[in-house]
């Protein structure tokens, strides 16, 4: 068991968990009695651990203590010592009335010779029980003994005696009031590397100045010293910093100089403390180096991870200082793990500038060049190449100057990319088409070019909506009209596929007859599924295999369709309407015959493909709403002659600006997001300054507060948050009537992984109630850490009870229990149902965001999905809009939109939306609301439909939104 070197309040206590095995039966006390009296030594350690296990799950085994003392205490077994020092830790001793019990005197007699034992185990294992014991009739006898251990020749016992005097003197300093001074002796003596750090830890708890003198005597030796002593070293200079301020100059050379030691630990911590001591330019890069270092160099990728979180940290409280370090931070990105590179990238974003924007962005096109023609691991270098992708995205678009020369780069490697990061590339030379002018006649000169390689049907799509927005001279629509002739092939579509078809027959027939002798012989024998045997002629398998040969070798745009894919159909129909039409509005009257030749073309390519679509040359039929667009775009050109301004303002003017607002809100709110974070971290001037070496001893410096070893323990236990009294009132949940015997209540603290349970009982009776204790049992993916302690509660007196259970994922879990408690009289018990407490599901979610791709590739991954309708009635809906009430779903259920604003304007009875949330523990929650509101009077309508990896968290989103509706409702 380990020793806690922390100081401890007398209240605290430290619990040693034992899960019960469920194979063995538990014994009765009879069978203790005779085990422990009369048993061998295997015996009787078997029957001392059941002692020990049964006394940490609430049994009363007071009757056992002489038995104990009388039949194993006397033992020379190892074993059963240390069994023995277990048991002495856990065992009561103390009787009804709060005296020790006569008992403990043999206890104490055995402790001391046990500290007198020649063996080094016993003794050092010993002196670390002493380190738990807090009562002083028993500690006083073993003062001297302890003492002298100090001087051991063997260094496990010493360090063992440092750790003993040292936890005496914290909680029983009057046993021995001279230990900072004995250990300051032990600490310059000693030569155990070990015993030194424990002999520092202790003076820095207890006597610090001691302390920091002996580090003043030897700074020159610090570099020097192993990685233990190291360590303590640093926890010495981050506690005893803020009070020994003169001394801060001797403390950051130090810390200096273990920057550049050998164990990583020693690093991490180095830079952490440094970072507390000084704001100053060049430690502050010292430390992020220090960071950058242990990240580059570390295999573990979880440290990693750690690591790069706090490196960020540091960035955002040193905004500017560390971005010249962003080209060493990009080595990092070796590592094999893509949580890793992707927390890389997301700091080198935020650490690019104007500066380091050209360097940044020619070291990810190096790393996009080796994801291309690295192929040794497919589905990791995809991933890697789509998050690159999305890097030079964003800086691209921080970053006007760079946007040519990354446009140009993707438009050369697009056709070497796979589906999701061509579609990616394709996206961001959509965006940046639109936002910068000057780049749409290169853009549109190398899409040209490279159309024919484009494979992927939403590549295409792409490519085809950039062509049919940003092709506006005549001879750049000549151009593109040539190129996708040449991707469609031959016309008409139909006509041509027969033909084809046709001729493979009448030469597959002559081959038949041909190799008809042959056929038996040329035959293989397939197993088929139902087990029979068949003959598989190897002329089918070749006319197969060429007829697949034969689609994939078609023109890009004809295999798309051939391939059922009319969604990329619909797409080029509506760009061949605009070319047609920017070719009418540009062209002159003298080239009216032209103008008609590429619209009788754009019609005949467009029958095609709703003719291509109803053949039988295609798995999967065109779809109605495919056909209805194809046929609006054949209608639209027919009668462009007599609405030309319409249809132009239709299928040019209103899509163009419909992009231009989308692309106009997303950054918008992106600057939205930057400029509340700024306003965040702002300090008014009106501010108070606080100077750190003028605040009290116990009040540091709040723009240190955060590096303060206060502030982790706050954060470990869910103190940070600094909740008001008030508010605390809110997680309290009455457990009991007011009219029971016991009245209890209970706050309940959700801090993250963990639930405490701080239960308030008190008795309303004029009686004592005589071993009281609360027996918590849970429901769902809960877990009780600790069994409450049983208490004797005095008449109209109260007690507190503390609980604590650990959450394992994000479900709405069920605490219930009850109070059991004895009356006066000897078989009067009682017990007390407890009402049940709800864990919200809503501590775990939070807020998330993730682009449409991965929202739409989680969607399918799911597979637990609840749906939830939603109707409101007529006097809830008259004063809440479609939008009113989305924020309302949203507030509910702490989800987040994805959908954009500017998607979400405008006047309509229909609204859909998409939300999305992460929890604590990683898990994703996806949601689709679809809601109407034909008339204003109307009720709205409509269905949520949610989606998750588990059915916890989608059944309990689900429940929420049907309370938040109930709640609309009234």
């Amino acid at each position: 068991m380990a020793t806690a070197m922390g100081p401890a309040a007398p209240t605290d206590a430290c619990y040693m968990l034992i899960h019960p095995r469920l194979d063995v039966e538990t014994p009765n006390l009879q069978t203790l009695k005779r085990n422990l009296e009369r048993g061998t030594d295997d015996i009787k350690a078997e029957a001392l651990q059941q002692v020990i296990s049964g006394t940490l799950q609430g049994e009363n085994h007071d009757q056992l203590l002489m038995h104990i003392i009388r039949f194993v205490m006397p033992t020379r077994n190892k074993t059963l010592k240390k069994l023995l020092l277990l048991y002495w830790e856990v065992c009561p001793k103390y009787e009804a009335d709060g005296k020790l019990k006569q008992e403990t005197i043999l206890i104490c007699n055995a402790l001391l010779n046990d500290l007198q034992h020649p063996n080094e185990f016993i003794r050092g294992s010993t002196l670390r029980f002493l380190c738990k014991l807090r009562e002083a009739e028993l500690l006083e006898p073993l003062i001297g003994p302890t003492r002298e251990c100090l001087s051991h020749r063997h260094a496990y016992v010493r360090k063992n005696a440092v750790e003993a005097v040292s936890s005496i003197y914290r909680t029983l300093p009057h046993l021995i009031p001279d230990g900072p001074e004995l250990i300051s002796g032990v600490l310059q003596t000693e030569a155990d590397m070990t015993c030194r750090r424990n002999a520092l830890i202790m003076l820095t708890l207890s006597a610090p100045a001691l302390a920091v003198q002996w580090l003043k005597e030897n700074a020159q030796l610090v570099s020097g010293f192993e990685e233990l002593l190291q360590l303590a070293v640093i926890d010495l200079i981050r506690r005893t910093a803020r009070d020994f301020a003169s001394e801060k100059a001797l403390f950051i050379r130090c810390i200096f100089e273990l920057l550049n030691a050998a164990p990583s630990a020693v690093k991490y911590e180095a830079a952490t403390t440094l970072v507390t001591l000084s704001s100053n330019p060049a430690a502050v890069k010292a430390a992020a180096s220090c960071y950058i270092t242990l990240a580059t160099k570390e295999s573990d990728n979880n440290v990693r991870i750690i690591v790069l979180e706090r490196l960020d940290r540091l960035r955002m409280r040193h905004e500017g200082i560390i971005d010249d370090l962003v080209m060493d931070l990009l080595r990092v990105l070796t590592a094999p793990d893509l949580d890793v590179r992707r927390k890389v990238l997301g700091i080198v974003m935020k650490l690019t500038s104007q500066r380091n924007v050209n360097d940044v962005i020619s070291m990810l096109k190096k790393e996009l060049a080796k994801t291309v023609s690295d192929a040794s691991d497919y589905d990791k270098n995809t991933d890697y190449r789509l998050l690159v992708i999305q890097t030079i995205h964003s800086c691209a678009s921080q970053f006007p100057e760079v946007a040519a020369s990354v446009v140009e780069l993707f438009l050369d490697s697009i056709a070497d990319f796979g589906a999701s990061s061509a579609t990616d590339a394709i996206v961001f030379i959509r965006e940046v088409a639109e936002k910068f002018p000057d780049l749409r006649q290169g853009i549109v000169s190398h899409l040209v070019a490279s159309f024919m390689d484009f494979k992927a049907g939403k590549v295409m799509r792409g490519a085809l909506w950039i062509l049919g927005e940003y092709a506006e001279t005549p001879d750049e629509i000549r151009e593109v009209w040539t190129r996708l002739r040449k991707a469609i092939g031959e016309l008409p579509l139909l006509a041509a596929e027969q033909r084809e078809l046709d001729a493979a027959s009448a030469s597959a027939d002559g081959a038949e007859k041909s190799a008809e002798p042959k056929a038996a012989s040329s035959g293989s024998r397939r197993i088929l599924a139902d087990g029979t045997y068949a003959t598989e002629s190897s002329l089918t398998a070749r006319a197969t295999e060429a007829s697949s040969l034969k689609l994939d070798s078609k023109p890009p745009l004809r295999a798309v369709l051939l391939h059922s894919d009319f969604f990329t159909g619909t797409v080029l129909a509506s760009t061949l309407t605009k070319l047609v039409l920017r070719f009418a509005r540009a062209s002159s009257a003298d080239e009216e015959q032209q103008v008609n030749s590429l619209r009788a073309e754009a019609v005949l390519i467009m029958a095609g493909i709703i003719r291509i679509g109803q053949s039988s040359f295609v798995t999967t039929p065109i779809d109605e709403d495919s056909y209805d667009r194809v046929l609006a775009c054949i209608r639209a050109l027919e009668y462009m002659d007599e609405d030309s301004d319409v249809l132009t303002e239709a299928f040019i003017d209103d899509t163009q600006s419909a992009f231009a607002r989308l692309v106009k809100g997303e950054t918008k709110r992106v600057e939205e997001e930057e400029r509340k974070h700024s306003n965040d971290n702002a300090v008014q001037v009106d501010d108070v300054i606080e100077f750190r070496l003028l605040a009290a001893a116990n009040k540091g410096a709040s723009v240190s507060a955060e590096d303060t070893l206060e502030h982790d323990i706050e954060l470990a236990t869910g103190e940070a948050e600094g909740r008001a009294a008030v508010s605390k009132l809110d997680s309290v949940v009455q457990l009991t009537g007011f009219s029971d015997a016991v009245y209890a209540e209970a706050y309940v603290n959700v801090n993250q992984y963990d639930i405490l349970l701080d239960v308030m009982v008190v008795n309303q009776t004029n009686t004592t109630l005589r071993n009281l204790s609360i027996e918590f049992s849970t429901l769902g993916d809960l877990k009780l850490v600790e069994k409450p302690t049983t208490y004797n509660v005095a008449p109209f007196s109260f007690s507190s009870v503390k609980a604590s259970i650990k959450v394992s994922s994000t479900e709405t879990g069920v605490i219930f229990g009850t109070i059991v408690y004895d009356g006066p009289n000897v078989n009067d018990s009682h017990s007390i149902v407890l009402n049940d407490i709800h864990v919200d599901i809503m501590e775990y979610i939070r807020p998330a965001r993730c682009d449409s791709a991965q929202f739409h590739a989680m969607w399918t991954e799911f597979e637990w999905e609840n749906k939830v309708n939603m109707s409101t009635t007529k006097e809830a809906a008259e004063n809440l809009d479609l939008r009113a009430y989305l924020q309302h779903i949203m507030r509910a259920t702490n989800m987040a939109c994805l959908t954009p604003t500017n998607a979400l304007a405008g006047d309509c009875g229909f609204l859909s939306a998409n939300l999305y949330a992460r929890s604590i523990f990683g898990e994703d929650a996806l949601a689709n609301i679809s809601i109407e509101k034909p008339m204003e009077e109307s009720p709205i309508t409509g269905h949520i439909r949610i989606r998750a990896k588990t059915q916890g968290i989608a059944l309990s989103l689900g429940d929420k939104i049907s309370a938040a509706k109930v709640s609309l409702s009234e």
